[in-house]
């Protein structure tokens, strides 16, 4: 199992939570078999995302997708994300 952890600022929370929400279906049908959203303590427009994958490369496909990127443009995402992926040790 992979996990693709993402993190990226965006201009508002609620719009954001709105389209993130809304985008669940492209989640499910690109791999994504679940999934957690974590807000800084310090900045609550600070989010990181967590999706977990069968496979690596199914992360990486995702992570790729020109959908996903235009779902962080609708949701205000500010600045490119900072993207990892990483296995249960």
């Amino acid at each position: 199992m992979t996990t693709l952890f993402v993190r990226h600022e965006v201009s508002d929370y609620a719009t954001w939570r709105k389209t993130y929400d809304a985008f669940h279906q492209v989640q499910k049908a690109n791999g994504v078999t679940a999934q957690a959203v974590y807000r800084a303590i310090d900045n609550p427009n600070d989010i990181t995302v967590t999706h977990e994958f069968a496979t690596f490369e199914a992360a990486q496909a995702f992570s790729k997708l020109d959908e996903l990127k235009a779902a962080m443009r609708t949701a205000g995402v500010l600045g490119a994300p900072t993207m990892c992926f990483a296995n249960k040790a």
